[in-house]
């Protein structure tokens, strides 16, 4: 072959190279764009709530770390919150004094019960929660099911307050992956205890209504404030309370998402299912 032929063999090469990193680099923009722009902006939705469209759907930690997301909302004032929690079989979380936390200390090293146990304090737009409550989960305070709120709102769509809270599973004590301080370190599946929460609520008859509105969004790698993995579809799911605690008898209505939104939680669930989360 004459140097020629060499030379134009190797110019094809190059073109081809050439071609291929293009059609690389675009795809590669064209799955940035889809993923980070076009595809939460279709199932981005605060149809139903729209104060909570600007508000940051994820807590933080004294040390500004951040912490739990956001998974649950209510409807109603502080009354009509305390007393569906209570009517739900959630107990409110003793403060955090030097009293509660030998106590606490007491509980899980014992092993006995301590249904209202102190949580530590979470921060979102620079306070600590309103309101903590609690399920125990077997016979001590290592293992329960708890959930912090803030007010967010003092006047929603429905001209009630909103809450949104940060609900998660205890499922050990231990130490944090960050700080080294001994902490609780809670379980991954977070849309499992929204849905504990929201049923517990329901059954007990004290909700009218629910649907959801954009919380964190898709996640399959979160971290908390102490390290801990968590994965959830990114979804707050807002109870709207019974007033005065008057039981609803009937049936809760679930309001609609949108198209976009239901399409992406279907896909959702089935990786979650189909890669053993």
């Amino acid at each position: 072959m004459t140097d020629t032929g060499v030379n134009q063999q190797k110019s094809r090469r190059r073109s081809r190279l050439r071609q291929a990193q293009i059609l690389l680099l675009v795809v590669l923009a064209i799955y940035l764009i889809a993923a980070y722009l076009l595809l939460p902006a279709l199932w981005t939705h605060y149809e139903h709530q729209k104060g909570l469209a600007d508000l940051p759907m994820v807590t933080r930690t004294a040390q500004g770390i951040p912490g739990d997301p956001m998974n649950v909302g209510l409807i109603g004032d502080k009354r009509d919150v305390v007393c569906a929690m209570h009517e739900a079989g959630w107990f409110p979380a003793d403060p955090v004094t030097l009293k509660s936390s030998i106590e606490i200390v007491g509980s899980v090293l014992l092993d006995r019960p301590y249904k209202d146990a102190p949580v530590s304090n979470l921060f979102y737009l620079d306070r600590r929660e309103d309101l903590a409550f609690e399920r125990p989960v077997g016979s001590s305070a290592d293992r329960r099911n708890h959930v912090r709120f803030w007010r967010v709102l003092d006047q929603g769509e429905e001209k009630r307050p909103v809450w949104l809270g940060a609900a998660t599973l205890d499922r050990s004590v231990g130490i944090s992956h960050y700080t080294g301080a001994v902490t609780h370190h809670i379980a991954a599946d977070l849309d499992a205890e929204r849905a504990l929460l929201a049923t517990d609520l329901e059954s007990a008859g004290m909700a009218t209504a629910k649907y959801q509105v954009t919380g964190i969004g898709p996640t399959f790698n979160g971290r908390n404030g102490g390290g801990d993995p968590y994965y959830t579809d990114g979804e707050i799911w807002v109870l709207r309370l019974v007033e005065a605690c008057r039981k609803n008898q009937g049936t809760v209505e679930q309001l609609p998402s949108p198209a976009a939104t239901e399409f992406k939680d279907q896909v959702w669930r089935a990786v979650v299912e189909a890669i053993g989360k």
